[in-house]
């Protein structure tokens, strides 16, 4: 089947395969191993319903398509080595090795190889895969892999592929020798002397050269098939166990041998032969120059070496040296030592005679057939600076939703979890009591999810989900067709359009873990209906149940000591570790002695002189508070001493740390508006249970009759105002307001609710409501939020005034209008007017008695017995009216302190801590404009719930009331 146009509208799958000579040194070594091929590979993997129709082919007999993988497909085989991954993961790089469908289990000794066999069949019993009985070796001591021969004894070629290039006859074309050229090239980490030997072979693939085989060229033709009579054998690096490196730099070429010591530490072992011919450009370096560059270029090519290795590096001349030595590294020296940087590589002397005479001998015949030149290219490169790209940040700017829903034999569940902007979890799963697919379920996932985010009133929103089907059919690039999925569809598609901004996008499985998790739970877990299951509470631990304290100790020495000791004399600290040893000689790269100061190097080129601790404390004090000190910031203040030309390894800790305990920077740092708690919200059980006072005053210029204050209680369940005007609000008007207006008017509240005010918090005031068995309460001082309903009142109640007033001495005329607007008002924390929660009904308002209304037409023809009637059955429904009030009230509620909590920045606050207090503009603390904008240090005595702190002075004299946490922040010293 010809599947070259579907193979060019698939779009490519990137999922690499194993490096080939990776997974050759991690098979050889083994004594014993096993070797199987998954029977019609392919095969064994299953279309996708909705793909099947794309592998369609015609017949004589009709069309037809493929339920299973076919061979031809572009994804293929990535597809398959997917999969081979996911159900191997755990014993890939263990007991076995894949590449594609060859699986080998290696065994470090011949009696553990049964149980690797065993577990091996299990995991393909479990997931249904087949091997080729034809195809697999059991138990073999050697076999082969890839073209190549793995035993106990290391990598060998493939005799049959020696054997093909013995036989092959002379090339007469240029295919010929292309052919012949390609054969060796795909075994030319095993032959050395290979440029030289097939030089004259190269020189017939020139272009306009006629191929004219001659005398020159048939010795280089008979040479490679001798040398391939007893090639030689490359053994795996053994972890653990230091590399050693020939390298060998003439004019023209670089010649490289890494081995390692046999296990008597006697005999070295070759692991990869490299050679290259020098660039034209680079034949123009100087030979230190040439030096680094090869080292740079066989770093590179053997990367995967050298990462997991120490690298002992033997040569005539020492690069690294000459990279630590230079002050100045410019262009592509810097480049260089960036691509060093990372390799642990050591210089040590020439002492194996035999090993430096191959790596010459490689170097004056060096290969170029497969040569890549070393990229030089950097996309900064006046920045000079490598780093790591982030993974996906945990931080977004948007809401995202991941969901996920699975059926099985045990049931089904769902499960979505939403994340706010500031990486807030809001999970959920739902288990489904009714048979459906895999697909219904991801759909019934994908609606429970964006129902939560309409309930939360989100209305930007990124969904992520595994599922192809899903993703593809939302986004309209798969046609919907399943009538079971379509119905589905059409209801998530209505969903979306409830969403100002909704994106669908698909992520692997792995990383929708906690989806996943979600719907674990909820579709495997077995309960009844009527066992009812508390939500599962996962705490963070930050500590281990058992720890070891260590005692910091210091040797007086400064921090820069084993450095400049090891540029000077090359030597290591006394007792160090091999990793000790090993981070040391990755530090010193960057920096250099010139005679007995030590300087950092930077990406800018610069030098910077490394100063020990007092000298760092000195230049902190001096940069930051000294005479020209700005007391700037810490991290600003570690980029001014680097600019100033110092240094020292924890600079930004230190002056991050210094900034922080600065005494003025304390006291005249920037008042913090984020609140340090969450939202609490307070409610009233019932009507008239709890009352809130507040003042509104003075009042200039004064009401004609001379008031200059209002007075103002608010019922916090139906939010009923009272309000009266007075000239002096003093102790005994109070008293007489509270037992006039609400005690005798509304009944015995439970509590009452006022700020710290002198006239509302006396002996008259406490008197009374001792007598009622009433709770005084008061809010925090410089917290008016705390009595946020009076508060909000007043600012209603003035606003009404305002707009109801034509001359400025009438207000206290219009008090009682406004009152009764502000009582048949709808108020949007209860959805009703105050009016109607507090009698039952609403209130006659003048229009209606101009315009008489339906109701007062209809109220005006009922007898009184059925007025009376009428009457009562609205008593009867007001228990109801209260409830809706009650439910609306905590969405309402629930709503402001979402809100409200998106701004927290948490504060934590002990007994024992010390604290600054800020200073308000009332206050006679704040003089001037260079006031400071916190006053202390206080010592917190105790921490009460909900956010409020009990401070005292230094001497232990503590605050008669608590202060808001918000209003502290802790004082470091």
């Amino acid at each position: 089947v010809d599947y070259r146009d579907l193979n060019k509208a698939s779009p490519k799958d990137d999922f690499p395969l194993p490096n080939i000579h990776i997974l050759l040194d991690n098979t050889a070594g083994h004594e014993i191993e096993t070797f199987c091929d998954c029977f019609a590979g392919y095969h064994q993997i299953l279309m996708a319903e909705e793909d099947r129709e794309k592998t369609a082919f015609i017949t004589p007999w009709g069309t037809f398509c493929y339920r299973v993988m076919p061979f031809g497909l572009k994804n293929a085989g990535a597809t398959y080595q997917r999969t081979m991954t996911t159900l191997f993961h755990d014993m890939i790089h263990r007991e076995m090795e894949v590449y594609v469908d060859d699986i080998i289990i290696k065994s470090k000794r011949a009696e553990d190889h049964l149980v690797d066999l065993k577990k091996l069949f299990e995991r393909l019993r479990k997931y249904n895969l087949k091997l080729n009985p034809a195809k697999c070796a059991f138990g073999a001591p050697a076999g082969k892999l890839l073209g190549f021969i793995v035993s106990k004894k290391g990598i060998e070629i493939d005799p049959a592929k020696i054997k093909a290039i013995r036989d092959m006859p002379v090339p007469k074309t240029q295919k010929d020798v292309k052919s012949f050229l390609g054969k060796i090239n795909f075994i030319g980490r095993f032959i050395g002397q290979l440029t030289a030997t097939c030089e004259p072979l190269f020189k017939l693939l020139r272009k306009n050269v006629p191929l004219y085989w001659n005398e020159e060229c048939q010795q280089a033709f008979d040479k490679i098939k001798d040398y391939l009579l007893h090639p030689p054998v490359l053994v795996p690096p053994k972890p653990g166990r230091p590399l050693i490196m020939y390298l060998s730099v003439l004019e023209g070429a670089v010649g490289c041998v890494l081995g390692q010591h046999d296990d008597s530490g006697r005999k070295e072992q070759a692991i990869y032969y490299l050679s290259k011919k020098f660039t034209q450009y680079e034949t123009n370096y100087s030979f230190i120059e040439k030096s680094c560059c090869a080292l740079a270029w066989a770093a590179q090519k053997l990367r995967h070496y050298l990462l997991s290795h120490t690298t002992y590096l033997i040569s005539r001349s020492d690069p690294l040296k000459y990279l630590l030595e230079k002050p100045m590294l410019t262009g592509r020296l810097a480049k260089w030592q960036i691509i060093l940087s990372e390799f642990d590589i050591v210089f040590t002397s020439q002492k194996a005679v035999k090993g430096q005479a191959i790596a010459d001998h490689l170097a004056e015949n060096p290969r170029d057939d497969d040569y890549q030149p070393l990229r030089t290219y950097f996309p900064d490169e006046r920045v000079l600076f490598v780093g790591a790209a982030d993974d996906i940040s945990e931080q977004s700017s948007e809401w995202r939703l991941f969901f996920d829903g699975a059926s099985n034999s045990l049931g089904a569940g769902i499960g979505a979890v939403l994340v706010s902007p500031e990486g807030k979890h809001y999970p959920a799963a739902a288990k489904l009591q009714f048979a459906c697919t895999n697909n219904m379920a991801e759909y019934e996932a994908c609606i429970f999810g964006l129902k939560m985010a309409l309930e939360m009133e989100i209305k930007e929103l990124i969904a992520f989900s595994d599922s192809d089907l899903l993703v593809h059919q939302t986004l309209k690039q798969w046609i919907t067709k399943d009538s079971k999925i379509l119905p589905y569809h059409c209801s998530l598609l209505t969903l979306a359009k409830q969403f100002q901004n909704l994106e669908f996008r698909h992520l692997p499985r792995a990383r929708n873990a906690f989806a996943d998790a979600l719907v674990t739970l909820a579709s495997m877990i077995q309960y009844p209906d009527e066992l009812k299951i508390e939500p599962i509470q996962i705490q963070l631990q930050d500590k281990p149940a058992h720890c070891w304290v260590a005692d910091e100790s210091s040797d007086t020495m400064p921090w820069y000591k084993d450095i400049k000791e090891f540029l000077k004399t090359g030597s290591y600290p006394q007792h160090a570790s091999s990793k000790d040893k090993s981070f040391l000689r990755r530090m010193v790269s960057k920096f250099f002695l010139s005679g007995e100061v030590l300087y950092k190097r930077t990406s800018d080129l610069n030098l910077l002189r490394c100063i020990d601790e007092d000298e760092a404390q000195y230049m902190m004090k001096e940069v930051h508070s000294g005479v020209c000190g700005p007391h700037m910031n810490g991290h600003l203040l570690a980029k001014k001493i680097m600019r100033t030309g110092y240094f020292w390894l924890t600079m930004e800790h230190d002056c991050i740390d210094f900034v922080r305990r600065c005494i003025k920077c304390q006291m005249h740092g920037d008042i913090i508006r984020a609140p340090p708690t969450e939202l609490h919200s307070m409610t009233a059980p019932w009507p008239c249970s709890m009352w809130g006072m507040d003042v509104i005053g003075m009042i200039d210029p004064p009401a004609s009759n001379g008031h200059r204050f209002i007075l103002v209680a608010i019922e916090y369940f139906t939010k009923w105002v009272e309000a009266e005007s007075f000239k002096h609000v003093t102790k005994k008007v109070v008293a007489n307001f509270l037992r006039d207006h609400i005690i005798c008017r509304f009944g015995v509240p439970e509590t009452l609710i006022t700020d710290n005010a002198k006239n509302l918090n006396n002996d008259m005031v406490d008197g009374l409501c001792e007598q009622f068995k009433i709770r005084h309460r008061n809010s925090a001082i410089y917290r008016p939020q705390m009595n946020g309903a009076v508060e909000a009142a007043n600012k209603n109640l003035k606003k009404i005034i305002r707009k109801m007033t034509e001359r400025h001495r009438d207000w206290h005329e219009k008090l009682p209008y406004a009152l009764m607007a502000y009582r048949t008002s709808i108020r949007t924390s209860t959805g009703a007017t105050p009016y109607s929660l507090m009698y039952g009904m609403e209130a006659v308002l003048p229009a209606e008695v101009e315009i008489p209304s339906l109701r007062i037409l209809m109220e005006a023809k009922l007898e009184e017995a059925d007025w009376i009637k009428q009457r009562h059955e609205q008593l009867t429904l007001i228990d109801e009216r209260r409830f809706n009030a009650i439910c609306h009230g905590q969405c309402y509620q629930k709503r402001v302190a979402r809100a409200y909590n998106k701004k927290v920045h948490r504060r934590a606050f002990e007994e024992g801590d010390k604290v600054l207090k800020r200073i308000l503009s009332m206050q006679d603390e704040a003089k001037g404009k260079f006031a400071p904008n916190w006053q202390g240090p206080f010592i917190v005595q105790k921490v009460l719930p909900g956010g409020a702190l009990i401070l005292a002075e230094m001497d232990g004299r503590a605050f008669p009331q608590p202060i808001n946490s918000d209003m502290c922040k802790k004082f470091f010293i």
